[in-house]
């Protein structure tokens, strides 16, 4: 299950895991972003202890959303040792989020 980040838990939840890390920054509003959910929630559990999935919701975390300079939505960022390691933005494809995944573990 995909755990909930925001600008107070980003930090210690994202930057500081030992594992690489899908960040899907999203909101309730966004029909896109419904349309991925599944998939981000799928990844969470195929890939259950080698990484950790978040998700978060751009209007209760400001401060994160502009550090990382989201601009659209759905963006999914891809963290591997505190650092952006790729990105997929817009709803795309199960295969996409894989083929992103999979050279970072």
């Amino acid at each position: 299950m995909a755990i909930d980040v925001n600008d107070g838990n980003f930090e210690d939840v994202v930057i500081k895991s030992d594992k690489p890390v899908i960040v899907d920054f999203w909101a309730e509003w966004c029909g896109p972003c419904r349309m991925i959910a599944p998939i981000v929630e799928d990844i969470s559990k195929e890939y259950e202890g080698k990484v950790l999935v978040a998700k978060c919701d751009v209007d209760n975390s400001p401060q994160t959303t502009v550090k990382y300079g989201i601009r659209n939505i759905p963006t999914v960022l891809f963290f591997k040792e505190g650092k952006i390691a790729d990105k997929l933005v817009g709803a795309v494809p199960k295969n996409n989020f894989i083929n992103k995944l999979n050279p970072l573990l």
